[in-house]
Parts: C-alpha cells; sequence; structure tokens
C-alpha cells in the first residue's frame, strides 16, 4: 500500500499544483475526473493498441543503434503516448461548455497526462520499488506533466481561434519534440554520459510550461 501512495504521489502533487495556478474560473472537478480517468484507461489502451501496430509492422530490435532508438523515441513513444492523451483532450475536454478560457487546455492536458502517467508510474514502481519511485517522482512524471502544458498551451488558444486545426496539431506536435528527445538521450544510454541530454531538454521544457502558464494566467476572459 506505501509502494502504491508512493508511485500516485508525484502525480496528485502536479494536480494540486496546476488546479492552484488556474486563478479564475476553477473547472468542474466532475470534468478534472473525468479527464484524469480517461487518461488513465483510455489514453494507455490506446498507446497499446498502436504499441502493438509498431512491433509487428516496424519491429525495432538493435538496441545500439542509434536511427532505430531515434525512430522508437520520436515515433513509437512520444508520438504514440502524446497522441493518446491529446485525442481525450481534443474530443472530451475541448468540446466543453466549461473549457471557456485559454488556461483551461493547459489544466485538461495535464489531467489527463497525469492520469496516463499514473497508471504508468504505478506499473513501474511496483516493479522497481522505492528507488524507481523517487527516481520517476523528479524525471518521468514531472516530464509527462511539461509534455502536457505545451499541448495545452496550444490547445487553449485553438478553442477561441480560427485556427483551431494548426494550433491543435502545433500542440502536439510540440509534445511529441519534448517527448522525442527526452526519451532520445535516453534510449542512447550506450553512450556515456548523453543521458544529460534529457536533463537538459526537461530544464527547457520546464522553463517553456512556466512561460505558458503565465501567459494563459495573464489571457484569462476572467483576469479584468
Amino acid at each position: 500500500m506505501n509502494l502504491l501512495l508512493t508511485a500516485i504521489a508525484p502525480v496528485l502533487i502536479i494536480i494540486i499544483y496546476i488546479y492552484v495556478k488556474d486563478k479564475y474560473d476553477k473547472e468542474p472537478k466532475r470534468l478534472l475526473l473525468l479527464s484524469f480517468i480517461s487518461g488513465a484507461i483510455v489514453s494507455v489502451l490506446i498507446t497499446t493498441l498502436l504499441y502493438t501496430g509498431f512491433d509487428v509492422f516496424l519491429p525495432l530490435k538493435n538496441h545500439y543503434s542509434i536511427q532505430q532508438q531515434f525512430i522508437k523515441a520520436f515515433f513509437v513513444v512520444g508520438l504514440t503516448e502524446e497522441f493518446s492523451k491529446y485525442i481525450i483532450v481534443r474530443y472530451v475536454s475541448q468540446p466543453r461548455k466549461a473549457f471557456n478560457e485559454p488556461f483551461d487546455g493547459i489544466i485538461y492536458a495535464v489531467m489527463v497526462s497525469m492520469g496516463f502517467a499514473a497508471t504508468e508510474n504505478i506499473m513501474y514502481v511496483l516493479q522497481g520499488g522505492y528507488q524507481v519511485a523517487l527516481l520517476r517522482a523528479f524525471t518521468a512524471v514531472p516530464a509527462h506533466a511539461t509534455f502536457a502544458i505545451l499541448m495545452g498551451y496550444f490547445m487553449g488558444k485553438a478553442k477561441f481561434s480560427n485556427n483551431k486545426i494548426i494550433l491543435n496539431f502545433t500542440g502536439l506536435f510540440l509534445a511529441i519534440i519534448f517527448h522525442g528527445t527526452y526519451d532520445f538521450f535516453l534510449f542512447i544510454d550506450f553512450i556515456p554520459g548523453v543521458w544529460i541530454g534529457a536533463f537538459i531538454s526537461l530544464i527547457i521544457g520546464v522553463f517553456f510550461a512556466r512561460k505558458a502558464i503565465i501567459i494563459h494566467q495573464n489571457d484569462s476572459n476572467f483576469n479584468k
């Protein structure tokens, strides 16, 4: 039980942090819960199905191939996982009337992403124990949140723009790029020291994510 709580704790901390940052018009808790559960179940199922498809049609067996690890990072993992989250935000959250300010793109994307991260984290932590829980609390879980904020920033803009398609896909593309970059440096661990690139990319992502939060707070329809 303690191990399970340890796996969920960083997810809950991030959710509370983002919820507090939603300063002007709090989202209905039932919709936030729906987004979280959709991320935890539906997004994970979509990802699993896409992973299975890649394993069949694009098997990547050479761990020491930089080219294969690049494909795995950006297309198999980055594209698959971020697309599975994007689908939920786009078709479950974004059309809602409660989605009534740009910041809502961030909070709903984070809720979906934290649902996904919770399921993923529980699986890894139950297998790897407290050391894995501690490591992922400061790496993988914040990374998922960072990618979600970057995606949600543009999806929040899209809701109130005539360029919905471009802005929505810009958010998806940016999340894939940052996710893929982060994973790529971790996947090519056979090159000594290259893993530091993952942390540098995450720091850059966090910097832009914080900027995105501030911009949408200032752009709120209710900040009058």
